[in-house]
């Protein structure tokens, strides 16, 4: 049973509103349903693209043609300490850090619920996102979940929120496939019914790179480019300007191709080898946090997810010490990313999730 179906259709829920089209039919599809909806979006950043300031005029208009309420929330400066500032002490530091997972925490779900209970009395919020929610009887907890959708599932950037978030949160689009979307988008004459897909973090699409971005906070520092045993192959114009499993803009010719395997941010080196080199059997994830079931004590069989886009792959999940664990992959895994989220799955079912640390 959906979360969205325990409620009656006379509960008032504030959805937030980014100017895409996802949110707009969230809001379109509950106001439909019989929801009294409080439009909410939240001021994260000045310029182009949703949740900036053409995101908060298409927004406005969606709210405006629903005939319903609209707030704006100037969350810039919350923004900016642990999105903008976690980001760039994050690549100072040599890793490859993942902003949605802690934006969802930190700037959207946990000030959205706040705002909605202290300032409109209002205890339920909904957004866009593609995942779903359901309750467990047997331990009291809430489940976060796959969506229908496995091309658009978006769970794996939701695995930080609490249950406390999760127990006051709505997806209306988690049964539902993109294409479904875009139709009910149509059918409301919505204007966000064709707005093109935000394929890009928000950072990027408003800045234009990522490295446009970092550049704009660290100093490009040129360095080596080593291999394992600390040979200069090549030189780098700054260390945050390359992630693990890099294979392209290196600059250095070699007779199989390179990929990046490590950050040395300290001695200002990028560490390169082949593709074999970059495949690692086990990694330590810190900050996890438990979604659907209680901490284990002891080793669980699950399946990792440890990037947006990649698989999930089976592994032993092994406790180590406080929000800690240790991931043993049946098959080494190419590419892990310090910084990157990894995301535990019993079938459509978030576990839990963390960041990952070091890879061994």
């Amino acid at each position: 049973m959906s979360v969205v179906e325990n409620f009656s259709a006379m509960n008032k829920v504030v959805v937030g509103l980014s100017g895409g089209v996802d949110s707009s039919v969230a809001a379109a599809t509950l106001h439909h349903q019989g929801y009294e909806v409080v439009g909410l979006t939240l001021w994260l950043m000045k310029g182009k693209g949703q949740c900036c300031s053409e995101g908060m005029v298409d927004a406005a208009s969606i709210c405006e043609q629903l005939g319903i309420p609209h707030h704006i929330v100037d969350s810039r400066e919350v923004f900016q300490a642990n999105i903008v500032d976690y980001l760039v002490s994050g690549y100072e530091a040599g890793i490859t850090p993942l902003p949605c997972s802690q934006c969802n925490k930190a700037v959207k779900f946990g000030p959205m619920l706040h705002y909605a209970r202290t300032e409109l009395g209002i205890d339920k919020i909904a957004t866009g996102h593609y995942a779903r929610i359901s309750y467990n009887p047997d331990n009291g907890r809430y489940q976060l979940r796959r969506a229908v959708d496995l091309s658009k599932d978006q769970s794996y950037f939701l695995y930080d929120l609490a249950q406390e978030m999760l127990a006051g949160s709505m997806f209306p689009l988690g049964e539902m496939l993109k294409t479904e979307t875009r139709r009910v988008a149509t059918e409301f004459n919505l204007k966000t019914a064709d707005k093109p897909e935000s394929m890009d973090l928000c950072l990027v699409e408003h800045h234009g790179s990522m490295q446009t971005f970092l550049d704009g906070y660290i100093s490009q520092k040129a360095g080596d480019i080593v291999d394992k045993s600390g040979k200069v192959l090549g030189k780098h114009t700054g260390v945050h300007h390359y992630t693990i499993g890099q294979r392209k803009g290196l600059g250095i010719a070699a007779p199989e191709p390179l990929y990046v395997i490590g950050l040395d941010a300290v001695m200002n080196r990028v560490i390169v080898g082949d593709r074999s080199s970059a495949n690692h059997p086990e990694c330590t994830v810190a900050r996890v946090n438990w979604v659907s079931i209680p901490q284990p004590t002891a080793p669980i069989r699950a399946e990792a997810q440890i990037r947006y886009r990649s698989p999930a792959v089976p592994v032993t999940v092994v406790p180590v010490e406080g929000d800690r664990i240790k991931l043993v992959f049946d098959e080494p895994q190419f590419s892990i990313t310090p910084g990157q989220a990894a995301v535990l799955y019993d079938g459509d079912i978030v576990l839990g999730g963390g960041i990952i640390e070091r890879q061994q």
